[in-house]
Order: C-alpha cells, then sequence, then structure tokens
C-alpha cells in the first residue's frame, strides 16, 4: 500500500536562512506520526511544503496520491500554528461552514458540527460566539472544524499549544478516537509527552535537518535504561563492570543505600544480579528505568536545551 504522505530530501531557502535541508518523511495509512523538534527547527515549513501551502527549491512530495495538496483538499483537515476562527459567528455555524467549504451540504455540515461539540464536552458553548469562548474552548472548536468533514489525513501545526492539562487529555482522546477509526494524523509538537503516548512513528528535526526518524520504541533504544540498586552494601564491585559508565548513590535511609547506575551499553540483568551475589551484596530492590523521548531528544539534539520547560544537562549521564 502506497503511503499516506511522502516527502523525500525537500529543501527550502528563505533569503540567506535555509529553514528545512533535506528533510523526507514516509507516514503510512492508519498512523499516527509525531513531527518532534524544538522551536525553530523547520516543522512548520516542512507541513507547508507538504501541503502545498508553499513549494520547496528542491526535493519531492506526494499526498494521498497525489502531487498536489490542492487536489485532495477535501480528503485533508488541517489545523494551521497560527489559529483564527470568526470571531462573530456561533461556534456550530463557524464548524459547519468550515465544513461547506470541504463539500459538505449545509444540514449534514450543521449536524455534524452539533454532534461533534457534544461528543467532546462543547454542547455549552454550541450557541456562543467564538469571541465568548475561552482560549482553550476556541481551541477545541478550531480543532473540531479541521475534522468536521471527516477527513482521510489529519495534519495538525502544536494542536496541544495554549492548551491546559484537562484541555490536553481531551484532545489525545479525540486523535486517539480518530486512529481508532483509520485516519491517519499528522501532528507536530515540542512536547515529548504526547508524542510518547500517542505516536506509532516520529521523526525529529533540528535546525531544519533530519536527526531521527522511527518508533518510539527504536528512539529509546539509543539509549540505555538507567538502573536503580537498593542495597545495605557498598556496590563498588560494580564499577569494574565495562558497561557501567557511573554509579551514584543518591539516598540513604535505615542503613539502606539507593543507587542509580548510568550504563554505556545494555548490561543484562543477569550479570549485575551475578556480580552482587559474587561480591555478597544483598539487593533490597532492583530495576531498570527506560529513557523517556525527552531523554533522547536531548540526546540527539545535544548540549544542555530547554524543553518543554526543563533543563536536562550532559552531566546526568544518561545524555551526551
Amino acid at each position: 500500500m502506497a503511503p499516506i504522505v511522502e516527502l523525500s530530501n525537500v529543501h527550502k531557502r528563505f533569503g540567506d536562512h535555509i529553514a528545512v535541508e533535506n528533510v523526507s518523511m514516509q507516514v503510512e495509512p492508519g498512523q499516527v506520526y509525531g513531527f518532534l523538534g524544538p522551536n525553530g527547527a523547520g516543522k512548520t515549513t516542512s507541513i507547508r511544503i507538504m501541503l502545498g501551502i508553499i513549494d520547496p527549491d528542491r526535493g519531492t512530495r506526494q499526498i494521498l496520491g497525489a502531487q498536489s495538496a490542492l487536489s485532495v483538499s477535501h480528503r485533508v483537515g488541517y489545523l494551521p500554528e497560527e489559529r483564527g476562527l470568526y470571531k462573530n459567528m456561533s461556534a456550530q455555524n463557524v464548524i459547519a461552514y468550515l465544513g461547506q467549504l470541504k463539500g459538505m451540504d449545509g444540514v449534514s455540515a450543521k449536524r455534524r458540527a452539533g454532534e461533534l461539540l457534544e461528543r467532546y464536552g462543547l454542547a455549552d458553548a454550541a450557541k456562543k460566539r467564538v469571541k465568548q469562548l475561552s482560549k482553550g474552548m476556541a481551541q477545541k472548536v478550531q480543532v473540531l472544524s479541521t475534522m468536521v468533514h471527516d477527513p482521510d489525513l489529519l495534519v495538525l501545526d502544536e494542536p496541544f499549544s495554549g492548551l491546559d492539562p484537562v484541555n490536553q487529555q481531551v484532545l489525545e482522546d479525540l486523535l486517539a478516537d480518530m486512529k481508532q477509526a483509520g485516519k491517519t494524523i499528522i501532528f507536530s509538537t515540542h512536547v515529548m509527552q504526547h508524542a510518547e503516548r500517542l505516536c506509532d512513528r516520529i521523526g525529529l528535526v533540528a535546525h531544519g535537518r533530519d536527526v531521527f526518524n522511527g518508533t518510539v520504541g527504536e528512539a529509546k533504544r539509543l539509549l540505555a535504561p538507567r538502573i536503580l540498586l537498593r542495597t545495605k552494601d557498598d556496590i563498588v564491585a560494580l564499577h569494574e563492570l565495562e558497561a557501567v559508565r557511573g554509579v551514584t548513590r543518591i539516598s540513604e535511609e535505615n542503613g539502606v543505600m539507593e543507587w542509580e547506575i548510568v550504563t554505556q551499553g545494555r548490561v543484562s540483568t543477569e550479570e549485575l544480579v551475578g556480580r552482587c551475589m559474587e561480591h555478597r551484596i544483598e539487593i533490597a530492590h532492583f530495576s531498570m528505568i527506560e529513557p523517556s523521548l525527552h531523554e533522547v531528544f536531548v540526546h540527539l539534539v545535544g548540549g544542555e536545551k530547554a524543553v518543554d520547560g526543563q533543563n536536562v544537562s550532559k552531566e546526568r549521564g544518561d545524555a551526551k
């Protein structure tokens, strides 16, 4: 089956600034694809190239089997990064109107708009003008307007931006519903937690270039897990293991010490436990902690980066 979306080595320059350099993407039918990267990484430019809003300087694109998104626009729902709704229209009418622009008849569009508002907790806002809605409610209305015409492909640029945690969960539920219905979803974000929970595959860009393409699991395997041990004994013997990069005692209470072990490769549980038994180290607790997608991002981008309001430093040992 042909990919729903395929970008191949697209490049875009604005004056002296290279916004996108040889970015590629392949999204299969029914997938949720996260397009990840820090602000200014080239995500929005790549999406606009994909949708035919701007043309690449070089490279190729196809979407839903067409070279131009304009010819299949009725099958695409697009939420731009810069939001905009008709402020004097009611929530239901603005969703219905945008559905009509995608080819729906008026009666069907208004009925569908009402159903969506009720399903996602906005029934009381149906008759309110957009300018009377909170920022979060207006953003939910905009998201619903992208799916009112039942598109095969949803493309959402930073859909979680500006939403409080409750509404972020509502949007995650909405995307899960769309996936369950067999839709293909592409969304960009710089918040790794959403991608970690939702995505089948991810593409990570930085400074306009591809850094990683693959599954979330494949991304996490780029870093070794951290290991937590609790013992009554010193674990100096574990320092000698070739795969162990660093050992840190992080707490001690009632004679029990908690240790964090950072490895530079995948050390086996059997090897660690065997070494402890060999040196008569009594283990009170043992666990492996898989790296988060946030940690993988910092590792791939390099240096100390602020992502989703957090600073993660090289010095931690789980990123380099």
